[in-house]
């Protein structure tokens, strides 16, 4: 582990410089070296030709403690079609966690004890990350890193609210409180200029999901529909890697909701209730148009988005809002003319992945989608004997990678080949 003390110096200077800069903006080199994903209007290209795709959601991948349980994984991967992976590129733990992790074997790359992280670089921290990313190339996979998550899991961006700007703090400070920013870009520049010159990187992913509030601290009050909280933070993110990387596409990870001025409304418990899908609460708007931002991401989970109005004989249905949702975004990335980019949907149930994942997969398909389940699954995995307790309620069970409900996995073979097909059609279509 080494101190980011220096880094995190450079990455508060480069927060001022960009900012000073104004309107600005480093762009995009477009002779990108061979091996590296470019965009052309709505679609990807790979060395001038298209480079369409089905990829594997496995955030866990980099959790695994062998190599080869990683190698098996991504053998299964290419025997899928799998052309692009996507996982995090962030582990962080407090230091109240380390002996624990020491003990277990648990992969982390950040230990926080202070409003100053420092780095594991070692065989229990980046160098497995490594070793995914270097296998991925292995298989001709490429790989979509995320570089923090909204959420508590894994590490998240409470973390950098917590040790920084202290307790009783909201969490969209994560995206307004300077000191936490150059801590992130800290951070952030050390992930991209590990691997800067892989071709194995598809793009660099902003953060999971963010949001004006987490799973573990609300929204405070200047985070709010038009406030444009996300949205300058985007294009300030997006502008601090396209200076640190001019040849990796960049993405938000966001989950693609709307600020619509005449927001969609559904009738529940006997009130009109404003969606929050679309409504602006969430504190994105589907944000396309910015310049460092190459294509458009968005997810799916309307199973549990809208759980109170998911009952028998309800006129509304799980397949047929996916389809709409899936449409909205079309249109959207239509407008921006930029690829857009299922990053994760999913059902629970084996029934309902059968009956709605073909209807939503045949959409993305028909409109040039790349398409990314949540989540896949893998078998065989020898670790601990095939049982291990990873972290949360996380776990390797008889040899199955975790799963959360969603997960899928090679045996459950209607399910599967839908993806599979996806993906011959997708290969078909691709150089």
């Amino acid at each position: 582990m080494r101190s980011l003390l220096t880094t995190y110096i450079i990455a508060l200077w480069a927060t001022l410089t960009l900012g000073a800069w104004g309107n600005a903006v480093l762009g995009r080199n477009y002779k990108v070296p061979r091996g590296f994903v470019t965009t052309r209007g709505r679609d990807f290209e790979l060395d001038g030709k298209p480079f369409s795709f089905v990829g594997a959601n496995s955030y866990w991948l980099p959790l695994l403690l062998t190599e080869n349980d990683v190698e098996t994984t991504f053998k299964t991967m290419k025997q899928a079609g799998i052309k692009v992976l996507r996982t995090w590129g962030f582990n962080a733990i407090n230091a109240t966690e380390l002996p624990g992790a020491l003990e277990s074997g648990l992969t982390y790359y950040q230990v926080w004890n202070s409003s100053q992280w420092t780095l594991n670089d070692g065989p229990q921290g980046l160098k497995r990350l490594d070793r995914v990313i270097s296998t991925a190339g292995k298989y001709g996979i490429k790989v979509i890193l995320a570089f923090t998550n909204n959420w508590v899991g894994y590490g998240g961006s409470d973390l950098y609210v917590n040790w920084i700007a202290g307790a009783g703090q909201p969490h969209d400070v994560f995206f307004t409180d300077q000191r936490i920013i150059a801590s992130y870009q800290s951070y952030v520049q050390t992930i991209v200029e590990r691997y800067r010159d892989s071709h194995n990187i598809f793009a660099w992913e902003l953060m999971n999901e963010a949001r004006c509030l987490s799973d573990t601290l609300p929204a405070g009050p200047s985070c709010v529909p038009g406030s444009n909280t996300l949205r300058t933070w985007y294009k300030q993110q997006s502008d601090f890697v396209r200076s640190l990387d001019p040849n990796h596409l960049i993405t938000t990870g966001g989950e693609g909701h709307f600020f619509w001025k005449k927001p969609v409304k559904y009738w529940f418990n006997h009130s009109l209730v404003s969606d929050y899908n679309f409504n602006g609460q969430a504190g994105e708007d589907f944000d396309l148009l910015l310049p460092n931002i190459d294509f458009g991401t968005y997810h799916l989970y309307p199973q549990s988005w809208y759980s109170e109005l998911d009952f028998p004989g309800s006129n509304w249905t799980v397949e047929s809002w996916g389809l709409e949702w899936i449409d909205d975004h079309v249109h959207a990335a239509n407008k921006a003319n930029k690829p857009v980019v299922l990053e994760e949907f999913g059902v629970s149930g084996l029934q309902n992945k059968t009956d709605i994942y073909p209807k939503w997969v045949q959409r993305a398909l028909d409109t040039k989608h790349g398409i990314m389940p949540w989540q896949f699954g893998e078998l065989g995995l020898t670790e601990n004997g095939g049982n291990r307790i990873i972290k949360y309620a996380d776990a390797i069970n008889y040899g199955a990678s975790p799963n959360d409900g969603n997960t899928f996995y090679i045996n459950q073979t209607a399910v599967w080949d839908i993806f599979t097909r996806a993906a011959k059609i997708q290969n078909a279509r691709s150089g």
